[in-house]
């Protein structure tokens, strides 16, 4: 009769994801890389900075990190009024070298808080796994999972793919109607745009001139329909897909960019 396992494997390893006590040394130790999505007004800063705190209480040492925020100013920024100074991350910002900098200057990096992240680059949400894997950094992702056209974010599909956990952000963002709202549609004029630049960031403050300090692309790269009022809202897919913005298309929106 042949032998199922000999004296020194245990049978059970394969049933479970956690390796025998013999064996757990062999296991490398790395951080998590987490991924907290959400469409607009969800939460997604405010829950960022709450888990920056909650750590930070803990002893642990963080660095929070941001792509456009919402101010256009490097901090992280809830609507709830909640801020927190952030380094930007630039398009050409390697993520390794912010961390390898923190080092030099004698300050031990235990975590990444990332706002915005959607903005990213591929390449650089490929940097925060290596320092998770490599430097056994945690990092904790935040940000919209998908454009005004309904299509992934580059930054967040790199995510999608990579990320030990997904997380939708728990606080629900209705669409007129009532319905979840899941598409972030971009309005001008009360018509849903089909077309523009990805990239088109500010906040709330009704009246603010074009060319504010919280827009990120130049009047040259715009079109004439998107140098006029525009705004966000949040649709249910049918109304994003109809194109429909309620009955007070008029009224600032849940984002006023001009």
């Amino acid at each position: 009769m042949t032998a199922l396992h000999d004296e020194d494997t245990d049978p059970t390893d394969a049933l479970s994801p956690v390796p025998a006590a013999v064996r757990r040394r062999e296991v490398p130790v790395t951080g998590t890389v987490k991924f907290c999505y959400g469409p607009m007004d969800c939460g997604k800063s405010t829950l960022a900075l709450q888990i920056d705190h909650n750590l930070a209480r803990q002893g642990r040492q963080g660095l929070l990190l941001v792509r456009h925020d919402r101010s256009g100013s490097a901090q992280i920024s809830s609507r709830i009024g909640i801020t927190r100074q952030a380094v930007e991350v630039e398009a050409a910002t390697d993520v390794r070298a912010l961390v390898r900098r923190a080092w030099e200057h004698g300050r031990h990096v235990d975590y990444l808080i990332v706002d915005e992240a959607q903005f990213l680059s591929a390449e650089q949400v490929e940097q925060l796994t290596e320092l998770a894997d490599e430097a056994c950094v945690d990092v904790y992702c935040f940000g919209i999972a998908t454009d005004f056209r309904s299509a992934l974010f580059p930054g967040a599909r790199r995510l999608f793919e990579l990320a030990d956990e997904l997380q939708p952000v728990q606080v629900e963002v209705l669409c007129w109607c009532g319905r979840p709202g899941r598409f972030n549609a971009r309005v001008a004029e009360g018509v849903v745009l089909r077309t523009g630049d990805t990239v088109y960031v500010a906040d709330t403050a009704a009246g603010g001139a074009a060319g504010s300090a919280g827009e990120v692309n130049s009047a040259t790269t715009r079109s004439s329909r998107e140098l006029a009022t525009v705004r966000y809202q949040v649709l249910c897919r049918r109304h994003f897909r109809l194109g429909e913005v309620g009955p007070d298309a008029s009224g600032p929106g849940q984002l006023q960019l001009a």
